[in-house]
C-alpha cells in the first residue's frame, strides 16, 4: 500500500519540481502565454509557495515554452514575464530558486530538454548538485509532466482533473491533488 502523501517523509533535503503553465498559471489551451498581462496566478498559488517554500530545499520550475521556437515571443519576453513572476512570489513570502524553460520546436529539441526528457532536470543538478531524484517530486498537469518524472527517477503528483489522461498515463501517477494549493495543504500539513 502506498504511503499517503501527507506522511512521505519530506524534509529539507527534498526538491520540488513545478511545471508552469497550468499548475502556477492559467494555462491557454492551443495557445501560449505571451506577455505579462496574459498571465493570471491560479487561486491560492501564491500561498502554496509560501508554505512550499518552508517544507522544500529547493523549489525548480521546468517549462516547455515552444512558443519561442515558434516566433509567438521572443526569449526576452519569456524571461520578462519570469522576471514578473519570481517579484510576485517573492512579494507574497514564497521563493522559486530557478526556472528552466525549454524554448525549441519539438522537432529541433536536440538537447533534449524538452519534457518528457530529462534535460532540464540535469540542467537543475548541474546547478544544485545536492539534488537527489529520489527525494524530489514533480508537480504537473499533463502526461507529459507525470514521463519527465518518472523518467528522471522522481515521485510524481498530477494536478487537475485526472480524467484528462489516458488509461495507460495513469500509471505515470503517483498522487493526485485538485491544484497546487492542494498539494501544498497536505504537504505542509506534515510538518503542522
Amino acid at each position: 500500500m502506498k504511503t499517503p502523501l501527507r506522511e512521505l517523509p519530506i524534509d529539507k533535503t527534498w526538491t520540488l519540481f513545478l511545471d508552469r503553465d497550468g499548475v502556477i498559471n492559467l494555462h491557454y489551451p492551443n495557445d501560449y502565454v505571451k506577455s505579462w498581462e496574459e498571465f493570471f496566478f491560479l487561486e491560492g498559488v501564491l500561498d502554496a509557495l509560501k508554505d512550499l517554500a518552508l517544507v522544500f530545499r529547493r523549489i525548480i520550475v521546468v517549462t516547455n515554452q515552444q512558443g519561442v521556437g515558434k516566433g509567438l515571443m521572443s526569449r526576452d519576453d519569456l524571461d520578462h514575464i519570469h522576471a514578473e513572476m519570481l517579484r510576485e512570489v517573492r512579494k507574497y513570502g514564497g521563493r522559486i530558486h530557478a526556472i528552466y524553460a525549454a524554448t525549441d520546436l519539438a522537432e529541433a529539441d536536440t538537447r533534449h530538454l524538452r519534457k518528457p526528457a530529462t534535460g532540464m532536470a540535469k540542467q537543475a543538478k548541474r546547478d544544485f548538485p545536492e539534488i537527489t531524484f529520489a527525494k524530489s517530486i514533480m508537480v504537473g498537469d499533463s502526461a507529459t509532466d507525470m514521463q519527465f518524472g518518472k523518467n528522471a527517477g522522481m515521485i510524481t503528483v498530477y494536478v487537475g482533473d485526472v480524467h484528462k489522461l489516458q488509461s495507460h498515463e495513469l500509471s505515470l501517477v503517483d498522487y493526485y491533488c485538485e491544484s497546487l494549493y492542494d498539494f501544498a495543504r497536505q504537504v505542509a500539513n506534515v510538518r503542522r
